[in-house]
């Protein structure tokens, strides 16, 4: 049986380094209760994972070293923070959280590429397992280096084309994303200053906060958007659309377009009139004639389009209905005010933000109508 397990150790480390360092051994390693002479501190840098079983105890090694990069991207997210702001105005801190975790996993899983296990031990007592998970600095201080590089040329190419392109929207959409290259450079970059013992990162020609000021003022001065709302409830629903179109940061104009243009609100950059996209529809309310003892309801229903208003190009549409119920008709109708208001505006200004940044087509057709045409009905 001894010489089985030899063998079988023998075999095993040749798969992977450090292999059966563990097998027959009582003691636990040297890298359980500190750091190891193997890999000392100075070239690599370590996590120790422990568990009920060898997977699990290999996820948790890899998990140690993974905390150390989220804790340091986490803590240089001030530095990004404006654009984070900017993608995230109207949202809830939870959302916004999830946005900078979302940052911070796409660093962190390019980080755990350049990490191995290389030993393991398991403890007969007790039944746990534990591994070692190892980085070597300099290997993975070169790979991050060229992923930052790959970030900076495409930065770089973005920003060109923002300043070249002629449209509106194709400039905007350049800018973005060049933005949100650099904010995942920046991530990369507190990685790498983690990497490297001396804690130097390599520094970057831009910075987010000044470009996120950039993308702001230029959407200020090349993009407004006009609420036009018709039917029951019309005004408070075209109210409550433009405050949440604004708390999105998207710039609304304060009149519907008829008006803007007369009052002089259209004026743009040197370069031209901002482009002017119009969100308008129909808003209905009625009664649901519901056969029911305690609760009276009520049914709602809106259609939007969203156009171009020099071209009147149909580029989003929004249609929605529900019914809410209540002790009176009067407390359904505010109810239901209240959800087609939300609904609403949530859809628009995800179908704006969507058409504006590039990230969804123009429909090539429009939806159903969600309104009946008959109005009696």
């Amino acid at each position: 049986m001894r010489r089985l397990t030899v063998i079988a150790c023998a075999f095993f480390t040749l798969l992977t380094p450090g292999g059966c360092a563990w097998v027959g051994q009582n003691k636990p390693p040297a890298w359980i209760l500190g750091p190891s002479k193997d890999y000392p501190p100075d070239q690599y840098l370590t996590g120790v994972g422990q568990a009920d079983a060898q997977d699990a105890a290999n996820d948790r090694a890899y998990g140690a070293v993974a905390k150390i990069f989220k804790a340091e991207v986490t803590a240089q997210a001030r530095d990004w923070e404006s654009f984070l702001q900017f993608e995230n105005r109207g949202t809830t801190a939870v959302e916004r959280r999830l946005t900078l975790d979302h940052v911070t996993n796409v660093s962190t899983d390019k980080v755990l590429e350049n990490v191995r296990i290389m030993s393991g031990w398991s403890d007969d007592k007790t039944g746990q397992h534990y591994a070692l998970a190892v980085m070597n600095r300099a290997q993975a201080g070169t790979a991050m280096l060229g992923r930052i590089g790959e970030l900076d040329d495409t930065v770089e190419t973005e920003l060109k084309e923002f300043r070249q392109a002629q449209d509106k929207l194709a400039k905007l959409r350049h800018l973005r994303r060049a933005i949100k290259s650099l904010v995942l450079r920046e991530a990369h970059n507190a990685d790498l200053r983690i990497i490297r013992q001396s804690g130097q990162g390599a520094a970057s020609t831009y910075k987010v906060a000044e470009l996120t000021s950039e993308l702001e003022q230029f959407m200020a001065t090349n993009l407004a958007i006009s609420v036009d709302v018709s039917g029951t409830q019309a005004e408070p629903v075209r109210r409550a659309v433009m405050e949440g179109l604004i708390r999105e940061g998207l710039p609304v104009l304060a009149a519907p377009l008829a008006h803007a243009a007369t009052n002089g609100q259209t004026g743009g950059e040197a370069g031209g009139s901002p482009l002017v996209l119009l969100a308008k529809g129909t808003v209905r309310l009625w009664n649901a004639n519901v056969p029911d003892p305690r609760f009276r309801y009520v049914r709602w229903c809106s259609d939007f389009v969203v156009v171009e208003a020099d071209s009147q190009r149909v580029v989003g549409a929004v249609s929605r209905s529900g019914k809410e119920g209540h002790l009176t008709e009067g407390e359904a109708a505010a109810k239901a005010v209240r959800v087609m208001q939300q609904e609403l505006t949530s859809e628009l200004a995800k179908t704006l933000a969507g058409y504006v940044y590039g990230e969804v087509d123009a429909p090539t057709a429009i939806p159903p109508a969600a309104c009946p045409r008959d109005e009696g009905r």
